[in-house]
């Protein structure tokens, strides 16, 4: 049985081209929001980092009426560190929109997002979208859709996609281009007729696959999917199954149960088959189960999420500085912090070492431990973390073999012949060079994910900013060598106490400094960049000695360089094997991992 009175879909595309502007406005122009209300840009990224810097990082649920038609939206992020999200909702949806930027047409990310769609045979919607842009070439990209739906092997009827044109910002939608834009009812339009209905047995016995996990300090854990056979109601008692566990068999009872309508979750009494519900009450509920009705529990299939790349050492803050600007420092915080995160975020990975104040934390990539990090951060945790490590795996002839990435990277032509070198050096192999048009170049590399973990940084400065660098997972592959990673050593504070201008200034001559005056430093703190290869440590606390001969003002007054400050991305960039970056709500520092001089000579022989 189909039920025609909703729709299911899912937003997806490549980071920045418009898909939580796009959900705004069809909040906007559904009448989730009364006419006077005051409602923020991007009203779907709800987290205080998602803001900050533009991205989305969860997905996140949404509904909006059109026409007596229910359709459930799920906005999803376009980082490839963040795959893990896009592939689970998938499974929620009868279809896909993909949102594709109408200057820059498909990109990296792109291909990745519509190969999941592809894989489960889900039908695409193709929204082209930012056409109002002065540069927009809305017609070749078009081909450039067809092109890389021929190249994922789409089906006939996927290839037959609709197409509809679009202004996010402007708040329109047009199926032609020679159409007069009004508003987002051809969107609308082409939602309910191009994506099916979705389809189940309202008789059959109760199956819900969890898809997505949300958390609230109140009620715990919050299971969101879709209801494929059956009717789920408050007060059923329920069994869950997961198709990757076989042994599991949990009673559970379902103490609430919401729908989502606009930004809100709405208490329903009984939900019934295309629904998307969200379902409190049951502490061990995880993505990937299924709830079922007792008499016959059957788990529905669900793909592995992919396996973490990357991984970092979280460990107790032992700094002379530690517990100073903390709330939470102890290693059963950070303990406790490091497992919730587990709740939500399941491309993660937490192991416990052979030191109880040292845990290994894996991900899908620098941005997804930064996010954590960063999070940690503002709730009041202090902690230090290592320089990032790939994860090496064994293949069946024992060889040793490593993540592997493609990286796309758009320059401007002068700029080509620095980054074939810099790639190079970190064991690149350039796979293909294009132009892009308007002395635009396009360089593909195959290259180690620890290839790449620092270059960031680099890239933009050799870019001058204009550089777009864009990275996707291409699997595992023979380990290529060794990598130097840092051609500059570190300038190391000789003492504690608290920098001068007079310690600075003779310092500053060594190389850039990360600190100004007036900061509290210790000795082992890594306080700048030396400009030659080796460490140095320098007394930043130094004072100019005062005799009768030499007043303190007889000398011109000194001049500082600005110190270089580092954002936390830049930290984990420049922090090297043998140092620890120390993360506190108000502070981060750089740090040798042996902060005493003798015992860091000994131990460099």
């Amino acid at each position: 049985m189909k039920r025609e009175d909703v729709r299911n879909i899912a937003i997806i595309a490549h980071v920045d081209h418009g898909k939580t502007t796009l959900v705004d406005e069809m909040l906007k122009q559904s009448g989730v929001f009364r006419a006077n209300q005051e409602v923020a840009e991007r009203v779907m990224d709800s987290n205080d980092l998602e803001r900050e810097r533009g991205i989305t990082i969860l997905s996140k649920n949404t509904a909006v009426f059109y026409k007596d038609i229910k359709i459930n939206i799920v906005d999803t992020p376009g980082h490839a560190d963040f795959g893990g999200e896009v592939e689970r909702v998938l499974k929620m949806v009868n279809g896909v929109i993909l949102v594709v930027d109408a200057f820059e047409g498909p990109m990296p990310q792109t291909r990745f997002v519509l190969q999941k769609a592809l894989a489960l045979d889900l039908p695409v919607i193709v929204c082209v979208n930012k056409i109002d842009r002065p540069e927009a070439r809305p017609d070749e990209v078009i081909d450039e859709v067809l092109e890389l739906l021929l190249e994922l092997d789409a089906s006939d009827e996927q290839l037959d996609c609709p197409f509809v044109f679009a202004s996010a910002k402007g708040g329109y939608a047009v199926k032609d281009l020679a159409d007069t834009p009004v508003n987002m009812e051809p969107l609308f339009e082409t939602i309910v007729s191009s994506i099916p209905a979705p389809e189940g047995d309202p008789d059959a016995n109760t199956q819900v696959l969890i898809s997505t996990i949300d958390y609230n300090e109140y009620v715990g854990r919050i299971g969101v999917g879709k209801v494929d056979n059956g009717a789920v109601h408050v007060n059923d008692e329920m069994v869950i199954v997961n198709a990757h566990d076989p042994e599991k068999h949990t009673k559970v009872k379902i103490s609430k149960l919401y729908e989502f309508e606009g930004l809100s979750k709405v208490d329903v009494p009984s939900a019934t088959i295309g629904s998307i519900v969200a379902i409190s009450g049951i502490a061990d509920i995880h993505i990937g189960d299924t709830l079922c009705a007792p008499e016959d529990p059957v788990a529905i299939p669900f793909q592995k999420i992919s396996e973490p790349t990357i991984a970092m050492d979280f460990m107790v803050n032992d700094s002379p500085f530690a517990g100073q600007e903390g709330k939470y420092v102890t290693s059963r915080h950070l303990r406790d912090r490091l497992f919730r995160e587990l709740n939500t975020d399941v491309s993660l990975r937490v192991e416990e070492t052979d030191s109880p104040d040292c845990f290994k934390v894996s991900g899908r990539g620098e941005l997804h431990l930064s996010v954590l990090i960063e999070n940690m951060r503002r709730e009041g945790y202090e902690f230090a973390v290592s320089k990032a490590q790939v994860l090496y795996r064994q293949d069946e002839n024992g060889k040793v073999t490593e993540p592997m990435e493609r990286a796309y990277i758009d320059i401007a032509e002068e700029y080509s012949g620095i980054v074939i070198e810099k790639l190079s050096q970190r064991k690149g192999e350039l796979q293909g060079m294009s132009t892009a048009g308007s002395g635009q170049t396009r360089l593909e590399f195959l290259i180690p994910a620890r290839g790449l973990i620092g270059y960031r940084g680099e890239f933009l400065t050799d870019t001058k900013g204009t550089g777009v660098l864009n990275t996707i997972f291409e699997g595992y592959g023979p380990y290529k060598g060794d990598i130097q990673y840092r051609k500059q050593g570190s300038l190391i504070a000789f003492e504690t106490g608290e920098s001068i201008t007079y310690g600075l200034f003779n310092a500053q001559e060594r190389g850039a400094l990360f600190i100004g005056p007036g900061e509290k430093v210790y000795a082992g703190m890594v306080i700048g960049q030396n400009g030659k290869a080796e460490d140095i440590e320098v007394n930043v606390c130094k004072r100019k000695q005062l005799t009768n001969t030499r007043a303190s003002g007889s000398d011109e007054a000194l001049k500082l360089t600005p110190p270089r400050n580092l954002s936390l991305e830049q930290y984990l960039e420049f922090v090297d094997t043998d140092e620890l970056l120390e993360v506190t709500p108000e502070h981060m520092r750089l740090r040798k991992k042996i902060l005493d001089s003798t015992l860091r000579k000994r131990a460099g022989r």
